[in-house]
């Protein structure tokens, strides 16, 4: 009886597969129950707080003063460098014979204030508004699942909830990518500035790259308060997107709609 029927390891897969489909199922329920919470309960939270954040320090500053960050790094005493050796009094000297050192600047061994300090208030925003480019992105990505799982089987006619739920995720994506995007903008302003001090440790007698640090921070305490402008208007757009089609979100097809054409 047993001559045709076919191994146990050719069934495990499905065997397998029937195992896990309650857990599947499981996981479906908990997204739809996680995304309707997020969007009722959680965004106009998020968007409250954010309001707040936006009208208090570090995210305020009446005056950019405030932004600004000793670098410690002292200009030095002047110092004459004697390229002259041996040359008679008065005799002018060839282009040529001025070496590429006599213009290559400092040479930094110590800092005499020890190591420059990053911008204290730009540290701080940044560290604030991680947690929260992190947080909108995780919650972008379950609202995304939630609305995939909502999307009936494909058919023809009574496209029209579909339709609504593709738009709904297509937004979603957008605000995902963007949300990824802030991570670049805060390593580069970092990494751009460890660049101009290192310009002003190089060239302490040079007045325009210290004013270089002073723009690029200011230039980042503004970036930093859009961004979080950015987050907000996000989880406002898409709490309104959904909200007002909620109802076609969840049920994209009525069931009634073959009964109405006759």
């Amino acid at each position: 009886g047993n001559r045709n029927k076919p191994p146990r390891s050719l069934l495990m897969p499905y065997l397998e597969m029937d195992e896990f489909l309650p857990q599947v199922e499981s996981y479906k329920g908990t997204v739809k129950e996680k995304a309707e919470e997020l969007v009722k309960k959680k965004f106009p939270e998020r968007i409250i707080h954010f309001n707040k954040l936006l009208e208090e320090s570090p995210f305020l500053c009446e005056n950019l003063e405030a932004v600004h960050s000793d670098l410690k790094i002292p200009v030095p005493e002047p110092f004459i460098v004697n390229n002259h050796d041996g040359d008679p009094p008065g005799k002018k000297r060839k282009m040529s014979d001025v070496t590429e050192d006599a213009v290559t600047g400092a040479k930094v061994f110590v800092l005499p204030s020890g190591s420059v300090p990053i911008n204290p208030h730009i540290t701080l925003m940044v560290d604030t508004i991680k947690p929260l480019i992190c947080q909108l992105v995780e919650e972008a990505n379950l609202l995304k699942m939630w609305i995939s799982f909502l999307i009936p089987k494909i058919e023809d006619g009574n496209n029209f909830g579909v339709s609504i739920q593709e738009e709904t995720l297509g937004e979603i994506r957008t605000v995902e990518s963007e949300a990824a995007s802030f991570f670049d903008q805060i390593s580069r302003y970092y990494m751009t500035r460890a660049k101009l001090v290192s310009k002003v440790a190089k060239y302490p007698h040079i007045d325009d790259y210290r004013r270089t640090v002073v723009e690029l921070d200011e230039k980042e305490y503004l970036s930093l308060r859009i961004t979080l402008s950015e987050i907000r208007n996000h989880y406002a757009t898409l709490h309104d997107m959904i909200t007002k089609n909620m109802e076609k979100i969840k049920k994209p097809r009525s069931t009634n709609s073959i009964e109405a054409m006759y």
